[in-house]
């Protein structure tokens, strides 16, 4: 689900830390607190919580974490062993972040990001273009395998059409997103489709195709749905994008030969080069190609009125490393640029999130508090849709309370395998639950990685895209449906 090149620990070597002198009230008390101290930083902060607020408020959840880890003999340096393994699992996610900010700011002056816009306001109309960009980014996302760099590319550029047409920001947001997910976990290039079967002991292929059963439905919802709100989109504002258009024109020289970079990344995604490599290509080659395309642009980025090698390497280097404005008289279009042209410094914010939002995971998992939630989940699973339904719950809990979408997979599948064996159930029913439960559901949460990185990358807030990130919202009730009703169950050959 996140990029190839962030490795997950290897499933046999990830450990799930067991406390039998911690009860299951006591595993919840962090849990409790946190949602209680996050609903009022909310209420009292409103958007701005996640501008350090929540960011803190982790910490004091780790904080009550500790204490009841300390009060049941687990000592401070185990906490902190384990707050640092859990920062270290996410050192690739970081400097992915980093390296996109880095890359959004090259593609702006540029003039990468404003040629797709350019060009998307020209064949794209309200109506259809919440269904496009599910379907856009489904395909993007099943060639690179990775959500979050269909986000970091065409995400951007979607966004960035969707405001300009007057669509909610919220709605293009949750289109992306639900393009984005079912396209990562559809393909087998996806390090999470790779990992869910390698924790429930199914095998990749044979995942994919029972894991279809229940993702295709949810899909085609989820466009229907899409289809229906583009219908009620107001299609007044379509004349005005003929004003974007010709502001941009004058702003950007546009041309076809700048689509050369985003083909180029994402080729060498596709072609699995790992996607720090990628990025770092893409942000390069957009720098040769601003001073190249928009010299302009680039002098006025750093003060200058002509173009030399050093007012090209500080206006390439300020748009890499921090928040550039392009200048323009449209306030529109201005308003468009700045949610692009933020820089690395622009996802120091969402980076500062994840590493707290580690800390409480980790202090959690080293309290033995995951093992223990997820143990008293399974002990509730006496029936088959039980079982299913433990599993789902489970991956929910762990996407809240570890933070990560890896441990979302991990500690479940590991939980959870002998159950599915001793009900005679196959390894695919395990291995799709996870998926549609543990997977696409992590970006429903702020403080989680994948949330974190989806809100900041796409500048959406997740309470904003919570409800029309239909796909990542429905899966987990599809699979409880057919769980319910008994559909594509598949049991153990020698058990049938």
């Amino acid at each position: 689900m996140k990029s190839q090149d962030i490795k997950p620990r290897e499933p046999q070597d990830e450990h799930i830390v067991e406390n039998k002198e911690l009860n299951i009230w006591e595993a919840l008390i962090p849990v409790f607190a946190l949602v209680s101290m996050l609903a009022y930083n909310v209420f009292v902060y409103g958007d701005d919580a996640l501008s350090g607020s929540n960011q803190f408020v982790l910490l004091l959840g780790a904080a009550v974490a500790a204490i009841v880890g300390l009060y049941n003999k687990v000592s401070f340096s185990q906490m902190i062993d384990e707050v640092a393994e859990n920062i270290k699992s996410t050192t690739g996610a970081l400097l992915i972040l980093l390296m996109v900010g880095a890359l959004a700011g090259t593609w702006l002056i540029s003039g990468i990001i404003p040629a797709m816009i350019y060009y998307g306001l020209q064949i794209l109309n309200p109506t259809i273009f919440l269904a496009a960009c599910v379907i856009i980014c489904a395909i993007i996302s099943i060639a690179t395998g990775s959500s979050w760099t269909t986000s970091a590319t065409v995400g951007i550029a979607l966004i960035g059409i969707g405001e300009a047409l007057g669509v909610s920001l919220g709605m293009t947001a949750g289109a992306v997103l639900s393009g984005a997910y079912f396209g990562d976990k559809m393909s087998p290039l996806s390090d999470t489709t790779n990992l869910a079967p390698a924790m429930a002991g199914s095998e990749l292929f044979s995942h994919i195709r029972y894991m279809a059963f229940t993702t295709i439905p949810t899909i085609v919802v989820t466009l229907l749905v899409f289809i229906i709100l583009g219908f009620t989109q107001n299609t007044d504002g379509v004349a005005d994008t003929s004003v974007l258009i010709s502001d941009i024109d004058k702003t950007f020289n546009i041309s076809g030969w700048l689509f050369l970079v985003p083909v180029i990344v994402i080729f060498l995604i596709i072609k699995k080069t790992p996607p720090l490599i990628a990025l770092l290509i893409g942000t390069l080659l957009g720098g040769v190609f601003a001073i190249l395309f928009q010299p302009q642009i680039v002098a006025q980025i750093s003060g200058v009125d002509e173009l030399t090698f050093n007012s090209a390497y500080k206006g390439v280097m300020d748009a890499i490393t921090v928040k550039t404005t392009i200048p323009t008289e449209n306030e529109t279009l201005e308003s468009l640029f700045s949610a692009s042209g933020k820089g690395m410094s622009g996802m120091l914010g969402t980076i500062w999130l994840i590493i707290c939002a580690m800390v409480f995971g980790g202090i959690m998992d080293a309290i033995g508090a995951l093992a223990r939630i997820s143990r008293s989940l399974l002990s509730l699973a006496t029936t088959t849709f039980g079982l299913f339904a433990s599993t789902v719950a489970s991956c929910l809990a762990l996407n809240v309370t570890a933070s990560d979408q890896y441990l979302a997979l991990v500690v479940p599948g590991k939980m959870f395998k002998k159950a599915y064996e001793d009900k005679g159930l196959a390894p695919e029913n395990l291995s799709r639950t996870l998926e549609d439960s543990g997977t696409v559901t992590s970006v429903l949460v702020p403080w989680n990685t994948c949330g974190a990185y989806q809100s900041g990358v796409l500048g959406v807030p997740v309470v904003d895209y919570f409800f029309f990130a239909i796909f990542n919202w429905l899966s987990p009730f599809m699979t409880l449906i057919f769980a319910a009703f008994s559909i594509k169950i598949k049991q153990l050959a020698h058990k049938q």
